[in-house]
């Protein structure tokens, strides 16, 4: 068990912070990235959360993680002349309101 308080707990509870704001909630560089660069292929979208954010997620995670946004009507595929993604006016909204509550708990946190 590690001491509460100590460098090794604190690092362990910033890792978590960072992978779930980055990796667990990889929908909002998604529709961020789709939003900057217009419709993608699902492997162009992996390349630029790696070339843009420095994210480097399995390709399975993007993968599923893409196929629950379409689901969930944050993207849409576009077929022409291959299977693309672009973001939905939902998808839209829903990033708006994540940078919102960011920005709210920013605040609280800082105060």
């Amino acid at each position: 068990m590690v001491p509460v308080g100590s460098d090794r707990a604190m690092s362990k509870a910033l890792e978590r912070l960072r992978r779930s704001t980055t990796v667990g909630n990889l929908w909002m560089y998604i529709i961020k990235v789709l939003l900057d660069s217009g419709p993608l292929k699902a492997y162009d979208i992996r390349k630029k959360l790696v070339e843009i954010y420095g994210l480097k997620p399995a390709t399975v995670t993007v993968y599923s993680v893409i196929y629950r946004m379409t689901r969930e009507g944050l993207l849409k595929k576009t077929n022409e002349p291959e299977t693309r993604y672009e973001v939905t006016s939902r998808g839209v909204k829903c990033l708006e309101k994540a940078v919102e509550l960011l920005k709210e708990l920013v605040e609280k946190l800082s105060h």
